[in-house]
């Protein structure tokens, strides 16, 4: 338990979604020494009272606070966002919740990784002001297959919360998009195009939102993708590092975009892959095409 804030200074709220484990856990563990109250977010309610009770036990400042809540569910986000004004002001948000291919259909996976994000951006904008941050994870697979822009999916990503936005997307795709992997690729692409039309909103209140892209990092979701697509080993082998993030990597920079130190960044994604696009490119440059039909659709894999 921490101190009240001085007088005459009102609580920094922090909010982690995802934050039952992996990577969700660690932004939650940078946030905690940087927010005077912190809410932790995730749909299993068990794994997210032990990250609590775990982070209640290390030497940090906030008053961390858990709560069970479905991301797409728009009165318990609704809940959220009136507790955290409750509380104070809205300082940093990040939103690692997300599911992954293997985890559910191309309707889920499109509902929770975009729908979800718009709904929880919604619910929060009003909160927003000078100096409030919020990063969203996106994925490096937003960066594979088809990248040529399409001007009836491009409209269909532009509003996610549009009630027949399902039907509209795979009607710009096509039925390849009843494919998890291609849904999350389209879901990962459309919460990075989201990021930037949502900092344009947010910027006249002195609000900055960016989007972060994993690569292979080492977590339970990250390790259930790899055992079903053997080619994300590869992907790791032959990237630039040659090796699987670490969770508390991610967190390190998503730690920095929600820091003042960020102040003029807006409306971007930033890829953290450990080399695997270079690697990519390069060998596409150089002829080397092979690899890249191999590798398929990878997945980050959130947790």
């Amino acid at each position: 338990m921490t101190a009240a804030p001085e007088p005459g200074r009102t609580a920094s709220v922090g909010i982690v979604t995802g934050a039952g484990r992996g990577m969700g856990l660690e932004c939650a563990r940078r946030l905690a020494g940087t927010v005077d109250r912190l809410l932790l977010v995730d749909l299993d309610e068990k794994t997210v009272y032990a990250a609590a009770e775990e982070l209640a036990t290390e030497a940090r400042t906030a008053v961390v606070e858990p709560h069970s809540l479905d991301i797409t569910d728009r009165d318990g986000l609704a809940r959220l966002a009136a507790r955290a004004r409750e509380l104070g002001t809205l300082r940093a948000v990040a939103h690692a919740a997300g599911i992954s291919p293997t985890m559910a259909d191309w309707r889920r996976i499109l509902t929770v990784d975009l729908v979800g994000t718009a709904l929880l951006a919604e619910a929060l904008r009003p909160l927003a002001t000078r100096g409030t941050a919020l990063v969203c994870f996106a994925s490096m697979a937003a960066l594979f297959g088809d990248t040529a822009a399409r001007p009836a999916t491009e409209e269909a990503l532009s509003d996610p919360l549009d009630e027949h936005f399902l039907d509209r997307i795979r009607a710009a795709v096509g039925p390849e998009i009843e494919d998890p992997g291609v849904a999350y690729t389209w879901a990962k692409r459309g919460v990075q195009r989201f990021v930037q039309r949502e900092a344009v909103r947010l910027g006249p209140a002195g609000a900055r939102v960016c989007s972060v892209s994993p690569g292979v990092v080492a977590t339970p979701q990250g390790r259930q993708e790899a055992e079903h697509h053997p080619s994300m080993a590869a992907l790791v082998r032959q990237s630039a590092l040659g090796r699987e993030g670490r969770p508390e990597e991610l967190a390190a920079v998503v730690a920095f975009l929600l820091s003042d130190e960020a102040s003029f960044l807006t409306g971007v994604d930033i890829l953290v892959d450990g080399g695997v696009r270079a690697a990519l490119t390069v060998r596409q440059r150089s002829g080397d095409t092979g690899y890249r039909a191999r590798s398929g659709r990878p997945s980050d894999g959130h947790r």
